[in-house]
């Protein structure tokens, strides 16, 4: 034995025999306390013993039979490893057919006459001893059937009957294991192997399934070609019966084996060391399972405790041993035996009596460093019985710790798993028990965490080039941090080129060996972070070279070349360029390209062509240089392989044909003297070809046909050698004339107050005398039935394409008169039109009314006055207005509903609360429905001096196709800012919000959809709450072109422009006057009217009248556009831009300006009653195809 050591040497390398120490042999460790015992070690001598002698008869078999050649290896220490080898040392190949089992015999599941040989050796390695023993080589002979034949008929006469059966196939039979069932017993946690392997012809696969469950994942695999199960750290859920299933196209066999998992004992609780204090309880407790399960049993340092001396605090309890009260002469090693047959465990459990008072171990203020968001750990070692409470506190006078955020450790240790930087300070660990009591401080800093911000990115660079690796970094301020770039894991090279600034590394002159991975590494103290990136140098590939043409033929050649060095960048392809040294020296044409894995190409070739080819590498970088050209190649002349393309014929004048081609390219001559045969007849008739030789051109013209026949054409070249092949006949038409007459049986059908479907019968296709491309539908409004007729007349068209007899007309003005009528239309142009249709379109709904205005409020009377709608669609029948109060909380009252005659234009509404907000909501209506409605809020008075209060209204909406231009009146503080809200109508998507710039009451939405309903409104930044009520507008539909767009005439462009310019000037001189403070002539005008506010034109001249800030030296307010009752009459802005601007397309931008369409001669109607002139229908503005 080791001196201070319990280590046992047994050394036999001086003499002895193993033999002689062979036995189980267990260790005691003893003092005062007590006695503390090892397990069991069991010491057995190594074995390798050699094969017994037996006399081993060859194996003579027929083929296709099954063989099983046995090893039975001797019995040694460990097992032997079996391998099968031949004389020459090489491993016998094995297969699904061949393979070695569990136990050392080798199978065949069939032979075949390959298998003939003498030297089978099974071989044992014993590893322990570092040996192999070789056992006696086996002899397999295998017959096969004609050979057998061949034997028999040599020894027998011709007249006997002879002859063995050939090779039949044999559903499987299990070589191993044998019968149909068997059992297999495995200890837990170890590998269980299972084996089945089947003979028959042709040879059996195997397979495995696990009768009423599923094999386990993860820990199931198979060898020796599915032959072997192995399923690794078996459970006692491993148990059950496995069914192996061999198979082939014969039939099957198939083996149950019935597994059971037994198990060693294993430990549930083992028993630990126990530190009593005098007077004290405690338990050991000792559990472990098994199977079976395992037996418990007791040692008092190293005796059993039957047997042991007795001690009254000691009570033993199965697995458990109650101590109750203990004192200082109970102190003693306890041993714990869990044993079943198939092992034991050993366990240790020291139970020690002592009276200490607490002691800390940790030395004290020490100081911690962590980063942050990382954990920390503070210690705080003692040791003192009984066992002593810890607790920690933070700071001076911090109260003590407690919750989620920390986490304490049985050993004292306390753990802060993210630690931020609050958590900096003193800690004080407290260790007490009945004995004492003591305390140690320590410090923790937590610092910022080092970062690398902008790390290296991966960089590709061209050779000779530049590139720089940025490695930018954040660090606490009280920690050093070191920068080291490495490449490819190791230290830079020693070149003056790399140069290693404060956040970056840059390379000059980069050259190929500079390839690689730069790492840029920050150390600290306390942390460390590195971010890599890839350096790539690549360049354009070298040209190819040693260019040779082989294979020379009349139509084709090969080509091969060596490629250039690709520089780093695989070569992607090659192109092949010829140069014709015939027709066109010094031009060089693309021919092919070819995969960069190619170098060699067969080239196809045109006659007559002095060839030479060069050959341009390509990879990412780009492209390399031409290679030297190629050694040149003249082919002989032939008649031309192809005739011209895109033959056509079409007639220019309602009197000719005129027949074009693609000409030929030089190389596609084939030959000198390159002409065309143009050929030609008329279609259906009886005639001959008419045929003409023209030179090498593109065109020919023939005079004197009729009006738009059909005929057949064809194009032919032909050469010094000869003609092309016949070439293909095309049909051309001779020249178009006008249509000859004019649809009939036009029909009109309403199908609603904006849509109309008209239908016509088509005309015979002999007058339309060309390619029938459509009829045109020219329509226009002629009155609206609710006011008097138009003084122009503005027509539209829709073009339906093809042979189509009816189509849709969208976008009509409802209660209107309408005419229209049909053409038919050809390449030359448009036919007569037939007689004009007359329909009218239905009363439609109204729209909103042109304004409402609420005055005179009272303590309890409001007066409402209200424009007639713009677009009344038919016949007004009466207004509908409901009105309901709101709250302070902005709550709705019950509603009330009026029914105003048509022929009113306001109304006072009495017996109304007094001091109350209201709502209205007011519409027109028609026989056929409601129009849109206008709301409108106003308050009655608490007492005969109004309030004043913030209210936007009078939101007014003019849309076109996919803008709007929104206006509203404002009443309220000076310098508020508005915006615009506006979604989808009946969407419950939210609000979509614009601010608008400045303080103007007008905002253009762009961007929306033709033929949507919107709703809109109003609001002012500030006023917390504050919007206007709702409104709705829908865009117009895809629209109809007008016949002449006249926003694209020069003429209007340049009246416009000056337009422009005009008013740009009179604003300017309009700003400076009103800066400098100076009279306008409208003192006169301004008297008659009650705000001051309103500056009107003078009819005589149209310039501005007098006006003097004599009165009131403030500026104009913000609400100075409109009069004294905050209203703009519809009355009065009528007549204004929608008038000239075709309604929806008179429109504003977004500084105000009109961006109107002036299109036709239209002139403004004068309003008939309270009607305003009526604005046209979107489509107005289009002509499309339908």
């Amino acid at each position: 034995m080791k001196p201070n050591s319990g280590t046992l040497v047994i050394n036999i390398m001086n003499g002895g025999k193993a033999e002689a120490y062979e036995g189980v042999y267990q260790c005691t460790a003893r003092n005062e306390r007590g006695a503390a015992i090892s397990n069991n070690i069991v010491i057995r001598p190594s074995r390798s013993p050699l094969w017994t002698k037996e006399k081993l008869e060859p194996n003579q078999v027929r083929e296709g039979d099954s063989l099983v050649l046995h090893c039975r290896p001797p019995v040694g220490l460990p097992p032997p490893i079996i391998f099968w080898m031949d004389n020459a040392f090489q491993r016998l190949p094995q297969s699904e057919r061949v393979s070695q089992g569990l136990n050392g015999d080798l199978y065949f599941s069939n032979v075949q006459p390959e298998d003939t040989r003498e030297d089978y050796i099974c071989y044992a390695r014993f590893n322990h001893t570092q040996t192999i023993q070789q056992k006696q080589p086996i002899s397999v002979k295998v017959f096969s059937m004609d050979s057998l034949n061949d034997t028999i008929a040599a020894n027998l006469s011709d007249t006997d009957i002879y002859g063995a059966k050939p090779v039949t196939e044999r559903q499987p039979v299990l070589l191993t294991p044998t019968g149909s069932t068997s059992t297999k017993v495995e200890l837990r946690g170890n590998v269980l192997l299972l084996e089945c392997i089947a003979a028959g012809l042709p040879t059996p696969v195997i397979r495995w399934i696990k009768e009423g469950g599923e094999l386990p994942a993860n820990r199931t695999f198979f060898e020796n070609f599915k032959k072997t199960l192995k399923i690794i750290d078996v459970s006692e859920a491993d148990s059950g019966n496995y069914k192996c299933i061999a198979r082939n196209i014969l039939g099957s066999a198939h083996h149950v084996i019935s597994v059971t998992v037994k198990a060693a004992p294993y430990w549930i609780t083992a028993p630990r060391n126990l530190v009593l204090s005098p007077g004290e309880d405690g338990t050991l407790i000792c559990r472990a399972n098994g199977n079976p399960k395992p037996n418990i049993s007791w040692l008092a340092n190293g005796v059993p405790i039957a047997i042991a001396p007795e001690d009254p605090s000691r009570k033993v309890d199965g697995d458990t041993i109650i101590f109750s009260h203990v004192q200082e002469r109970s102190s003693a090693v306890y041993q714990c035996n869990a044993s079943n047959e198939y092992g034991y465990l050993l366990a240790n459990a020291f139970v020690n009596v002592l009276a200490e008072p607490p002691r800390i171990l940790t030395s004290a203020n020490k100081l911690y460093q962590v980063i942050s968001d990382s954990p920390a750990l503070l210690d705080c070692a003692y040791f003192g019985s009984p066992k002593p409470e810890i607790e920690w506190f933070k700071g001076v006078k911090g109260s003590i710790l407690r919750g989620n955020e920390y986490i304490f450790h049985d050993n004292g240790t306390l753990e802060i798993p993210v630690a931020q930087k609050d958590s900096t300070g003193t800690y004080t660990c407290v260790a007490r028990n009945e004995l004492g009591k003591i305390q140690n401080e320590v410090q923790l800093e937590v610092k910022d965490p080092t970062m690398i911000i902008k790390q290296p990115e991966y960089k590709v660079v061209q050779r000779y080039g530049q590139v720089s690796f940025e490695c930018i970094i954040k660090h606490d301020s009280t920690l050093l941090p070191t920068v080291i770039w490495l490449k490819d894991n190791d230290e830079l090279p020693d070149d003056e080129r790399f140069l290693v600034g404060k956040d970056n590394l840059t390379i000059m002159n980069v050259t190929d060996r500079d390839d690689g991975t730069y790492t840029c590494i920050v150390n600290t103290t306390l942390d460390s972070v590195s971010a890599s990136a890839v350096l790539t140098v690549v360049a354009r590939p070298n040209p190819p070279f040693d260019l040779e043409l082989t294979g020379q033929l009349e139509r084709s050649v090969e080509l091969s070349w060596i490629p250039g060095d690709e520089n780093n960048s695989p070569i992607t392809n090659f192109v092949i360029e010829y140069e014709d040294g015939l027709h066109e020296p010094g031009v060089w044409h693309y021919q092919t390209e070819v995969p960069g894995t190619q170098t060699t190409v067969q080239l196809k070739l045109s006659p007559y062509v002095n060839y030479s080819f060069r050959v341009i590498a390509v990879n990412e970088i780009g492209r390399s240089q031409p290679s030297e050209p190629s050694e040149q190649y003249l082919t002989k002349s032939a008649n031309p392989d192809e005739n011209p393309s895109n033959v056509q014929g079409i007639g220019s004048e309602p009197d000719n044909l005129v027949i074009t081609w693609e000409s030929l390219k030089g190389f596609q001559s084939n030959g000198p003297g390159l002409q065309y045969k143009v050929s030609w007849r008329q279609k259906d008739v009886d005639d001959e070809w008419t045929s003409v030789i023209v030179a090498n051109v593109s065109k020919y013209i023939v005079s004197g046909t009729p009006t738009f026949v059909p005929y057949e054409i064809k194009v032919q070249a032909l050469n010094d050698l000869g003609y092309a092949p016949e070439p293909s006949e095309v049909i051309g038409h001779s020249g178009e004339d006008l249509p000859m007459v004019a649809p009939g049986n036009v029909q009109v059908h309403v199908v609603n107050s904006t849509l109309a479907k008209v239908h016509w019968d088509p005309v015979p296709l002999k007058t339309v005398r060309g390619h029938l491309q459509g009829y045109k539908v020219y329509y226009w409004k002629v009155q609206s039935l609710s006011r008097r007729s138009r003084r122009h007349v503005e027509k539209k068209i829709l073009t339906f394409r093809g042979n189509k007899t009816f189509g849709m007309l969208p976008g009509l003005e409802p209660y209107s008169s309408y005419k229209l009528n049909v053409r038919v239309v050809n390449g030359k142009g448009e036919g007569p039109a037939s007689p004009d249709k007359v329909f009218k379109t239905p009363e439609g709904v109204p729209s909103s009314p042109s304004f409402l205005k609420i005055t005179n409020p009272t303590l309890d009377s409001l007066t409402l006055e209200w424009g007639s709608p713009t677009h009344p669609n038919g016949v007004l029948t009466s207004y509908i207005l409901k009105f309901q109060p709101i709250n302070n909380t902005h709550e709705l009252g019950p509603l009330v509903e009026i029914r105003i005659p048509a022929n009113e234009s306001s109304l006072i509404l009495k017996n109304l609360n007094y001091s109350t907000r209201y709502k209205f909501y007011f519409n027109a209506q028609t026989s056929v429905g409601s129009g849109s409605q206008i709301t409108e809020e106003a308050v009655t008075i608490m007492d005969e001096v109004q309030p004043l209060y913030p209210r936007i209204r009078n939101v007014t909406t003019a849309a076109a196709e996919t803008y709007a231009n929104i206006s509203w009146e404002y009443e309220g503080p000076d310098h508020a800012n508005f915006y615009v809200e506006y979604g989808v109508a009946g969407s419950k998507e939210d609000w979509k919000k614009e601010i608008v710039n400045g303080s103007r009451s007008f905002f253009v939405l762009k961007g929306l959809t033709p033929g949507t309903a919107y709703k809109v409104r109003v609001g002012a930044e500030g006023l917390s709450g504050f919007r206007s009520s709702e409104d709705v507008f829908e865009t117009g539909p895809a629209m109809a072109s007008r016949q002449v767009d006249i926003a694209t005439q020069g003429w209007f462009i340049g009246l416009m422009c000056a337009v422009a310019l005009l008013i740009l000037i009179l604003l300017i001189v309009c700003f400076i006057r009103r800066n400098k403070g100076g009279k306008y002539p409208v003192k006169e005008k301004e008297d008659a009217h009650a705000d001051p506010e309103i500056q009107p034109m003078k009819e005589d001249d149209g310039t501005f009248g007098e006006y003097s800030d004599a009165e009131d030296h403030k500026p104009l307010k913000k609400g100075s556009r409109t009069p004294s009752d905050r209203t703009v009459k519809k009355e009065d802005s009528d007549d204004s831009l929608v008038d000239y601007g075709e309604g929806v397309n008179g429109q504003f931008n977004e500084d105000g300006s009109f961006i109107g369409q002036y299109s036709g001669k239209k002139e403004k109607e004068p309003a008939e009653g309270n009607e305003s002139s009526e604005a046209p229908s979107p489509v107005n503005a289009m002509n499309s195809f339908v």
